[in-house]
């Protein structure tokens, strides 16, 4: 049988498996609804970086499941369609992380396949061109997170060959990064992160072969990190998190739409489809509309106007090339 027939054969136990797990009679009363977008136009691949500029979304690195790529591609939602833009520069990469300030791009640290790695580049969409800034400070790293808000960006956590939790903020105008606290409770690595209205929140992750079950915000105005309510049924005093399970995972997508933050994917000792709403207000998770293609860890996502994007991913050694858009306020259409 030769290989692509093996990936068929592999893509179809994988669609029947995540066909099971997504069909439950609770689906159609949950909100939000996915549609399919057109696909990616690079090769299929997981654990690649994004980050938005305006209207459009940027997406690139990662890994096919031979090679790590540094190729990257521009997705205008207005058009639904793909353009490819300038390679990254430095080292094909995958598990970078990847943010946006001030209209520009910045991409950086990741795994090389030998070696974890801590440089740094700046894009200019006016130009397509990439530029070296100043390397990481804190030790090379992939698995980590990121998140831009108040015209800085923060990286933290990951992974050197040790779990890690130290976080360090970069400021473009002087290209300089400083250290700042460190998140609270464990170190880990593969979390996910967020910003809703200028305060950054950052859930889950791995440590230690555990799958970590606390939420964490910061607020770079006091520059402290606030523990949050647990995703676990934690409180046997309140009922408010009675149907919090399976919210624990690593390599999640995380996107904030609309003054709120969802949690999509990711693998929790299996591929994840479901789809978490979390309200800051209220502090409060709410399970939403599954995601509507094949379940998958490692996808990118951003969200560019009212709607979320889910793109790329994997699920066991199959890669995958499609992207779907989530609409929260949309009522569930199993159609589209």
């Amino acid at each position: 049988m030769k290989v692509n027939q093996l990936n068929f054969v592999l893509l179809l136990f994988i669609m029947s498996l995540s066909i099971v797990s997504c069909s439950n009679s609770e689906d159609e009363e949950l909100e939000g609804n996915w549609s399919e977008e057109s696909d990616f136009d690079g090769v299929p691949r997981s654990d690649a970086a994004s980050f938005v500029i305006g209207n459009y979304a940027y997406v690139g690195t990662g890994y096919d499941g031979e090679d790590r790529l540094n190729d990257f591609w521009q997705y205008d939602p207005s058009t639904n369609n793909w353009l490819k833009m300038a390679n990254f520069p430095g080292t094909a990469r995958n598990g970078a992380v990847a943010f946006s300030v001030n209209g520009k791009g910045y991409l950086g640290t990741g795994y090389d396949g030998d070696d974890e790695l801590s440089d740094f580049y700046q894009y200019t969409p006016e130009t397509d061109t990439w530029t070296k800034i100043a390397d990481f400070p804190g030790t090379a790293r992939y698995g980590a997170v990121a998140f831009s808000v108040g015209g800085k960006a923060y990286v933290g956590t990951g992974y050197d060959g040790n779990y890690l939790k130290d976080f360090y903020a970069y400021t473009p105008e002087t290209d300089s990064w400083e250290q700042v606290y460190s998140i609270g409770g464990s170190k880990r690595r593969d979390a996910t992160s967020f910003v809703i209205n200028d305060v950054a929140y950052v859930v889950s992750g791995l440590d230690n072969g555990s799958y970590l079950t606390d939420l964490w915000k910061y607020d770079p105005s006091t520059g402290l990190w606030t523990e949050m309510r647990d995703i676990t049924d934690a409180n046997d005093d309140e009922d408010y998190d009675d149907d919090y399970t399976g919210i624990a995972r690593i390599s999640a997508t995380g996107i904030t739409i609309g003054g709120k933050g969802y949690l999509v994917g990711g693998s929790a000792g299996s591929i994840l489809g479901t789809t978490w709403e979390y309200t800051p207000s209220t502090d409060l998770w709410v399970e939403r509309t599954s995601f509507e293609g094949v379940s998958r860890t490692e996808a990118v996502g951003f969200a560019i106007g009212l709607k979320g994007y889910v793109a790329t991913g994997r699920s066991s050694s199959y890669y995958f090339d499609d992207i779907w858009s989530f609409d929260p306020t949309a009522e569930y259409d199993e159609d589209n």
